[in-house]
């Protein structure tokens, strides 16, 4: 997700949206440290970045 896709979220969806993906992240990490196949692997360094995305928006919204 861009970051400015995410500058138009309201704060509520943004909450929303990186508990949720923090939650499948968590899973993802899990199912992979246990040994299970993931789909695809690559997919959790989107993941980490797009929740940097989404933290850096709401410290920019934070600041103003």
């Amino acid at each position: 997700m861009k970051a400015r896709d995410l500058r138009e979220l309201g704060a509520e969806e943004l909450d929303v949206k990186l508990r949720e993906l923090s939650q499948e992240l968590n899973s993802m990490r899990i199912k992979h440290r246990s040994g299970v196949a993931v789909d695809k692997p690559v997919r959790m360094r989107g993941m980490r970045r797009d929740i940097a995305r989404m933290k850096t928006v709401q410290a920019e919204r934070e600041a103003k």
